[in-house]
């Protein structure tokens, strides 16, 4: 190939990778979406559904998540319902002052009715019954709503972070009808969170870090296997890997180019091969605009599977890649470091990955001030000579003292 026909095709590849999520699937699901992001009447599709866990309640494959200011989004609200988008994240300490709530409860309140075709989920970045009440009566009362589906502990890092005293708390919020069903959130040490889950026999629901990365572990499968026999419904997040290809090496561009050949953007390749894992019940997805909300629509309703060799080819990726992934194995750098890094790669991802700066510095901001101080001149050594991923973890977390303070 010659190297103005190379120079060409990479530029076409850019700009199809750039579109990324507006580039949606052909055909009927491809027409449903785009029908919908037009305003024009839908065809009958709507998104699939699975069943949560024995919980005995159906869910959309794909939820909304709820890290975007849902106030001032409210027609990606509408036409996720419409679509059957019906599973809803939110949690009361995004963004700052709740918009994922209240955005959700000002949807309900102007729509009669839409309560009860939505899964509603939100969460408690508390951990005693006394907090966790009070958090639940606020987001009560921001999401408009005398009762949630599923109420998470956010966030949790261990799974000693739930003991009977939550145990009691959940019993008593289900006998009140405050909540459905119960279970926490974690981007931390995923594996032994889902594994000690699954050894308690109350928790009903998680939603964790999974994507083509981590899908591969085989802690991951044994976790994942462990908690769908205990009957827990299991939501995926993160599902991206670290975003969307990158259209900056001929490597990222191939793989790339590879799913726009069989009609998918890398994006929707990349939430097919979680949905080919039926223990997973959903997808939560950042989807802050029509477009994107479009893709990820038109993934779900396609019934086209992955072939095995493109399967291959993502793991093949993963494996290359690894450097540039944390893998939200936390013990093990915090231990080396003493501070959370994988709390840090996670802020620096939504800087980077999700392109929004403003959220990545208000969850950096929530870090202890004397750990933010201290980043870019820790010894990071040790915690790189542990990490499996082999992460550059002492220039990562100065780029984030420099970039997000």
């Amino acid at each position: 190939m010659s190297f103005s026909r190379d120079v060409h095709r990479r530029d076409f590849l850019k700009t199809l990778l750039a579109a990324g999520a507006g580039a949606a699937l052909s055909g009927k699901a491809g027409l449903a979406a785009e029908s919908a992001a037009k305003g024009t009447p839908l065809v009958k599709s709507k998104v699939p559904t699975r069943p949560f866990g024995k919980t005995g309640v159906q869910v959309s494959c794909l939820g909304l998540g709820g890290m975007f200011d849902t106030a001032k989004n409210q027609l990606v609200l509408r036409r996720a319902r419409d679509l059957g988008v019906t599973y809803w994240d939110a949690a009361d300490c995004y963004n700052f002052g709740g918009p994922s709530e209240i955005g959700s409860g000002n949807f309900f309140a102007a729509n009669p009715g839409s309560r009860k075709e939505i899964f509603l989920v939100t969460k408690s970045d508390a951990r005693d019954p006394a907090g966790i009440d009070k958090l639940l009566a606020r987001s009560l009362e921001r999401l408009q709503t005398d009762y949630i589906d599923l109420y998470f502990i956010h966030g949790i890092h261990g799974i000693s972070e739930l003991n009977d005293d939550t145990k009691s708390w959940a019993e008593k919020a289900k006998k009140a009808g405050k909540i459905k069903f119960f279970g926490f959130s974690t981007h931390s040490n995923m594996e032994d969170c889902l594994s000690g889950a699954a050894k308690l026999g109350w928790v009903d629901g998680i939603m964790f870090s999974y994507n083509y990365r981590l899908m591969q572990k085989s802690n991951m499968k044994a976790a994942v296997e462990a908690c769908a026999k205990a009957g827990i419904g299991l939501t995926a997040m993160k599902t991206q890997g670290g975003g969307s290809v990158k259209a900056d090496s001929q490597a990222e561009l191939d793989i790339g180019g590879i799913f726009l050949n069989r009609g998918f953007t890398d994006a929707q390749a990349k939430l097919k091969a979680v949905w080919e894992n039926p223990q997973i019940a959903c997808i939560c997805s950042q989807m802050p605009t029509l477009a994107i909300l479009t893709s990820n629509v038109a993934a779900s309703m396609n019934l086209t599977k992955l072939a095995t060799a493109e399967l291959d080819r993502l793991e093949q990726h993963a494996a290359e890649t690894r450097e540039g992934y944390c893998a939200g194995c936390g013990e093990i750098c915090a231990a080396a470091a003493g501070v959370p890094v994988n709390d840090v790669m996670r802020h620096l991802m939504y800087h980077h990955s999700y392109g929004d700066p403003d959220l990545a510095r208000s969850e950096f901001a929530r870090l202890p001030a004397d750990i933010r101080a201290r980043l870019a001149t820790l010894d990071f050594s040790d915690a790189e000579r542990r990490c499996p991923q082999g992460m550059p973890i002492a220039q990562l977390m100065k780029e984030a003292a420099e970039l997000l303070a």
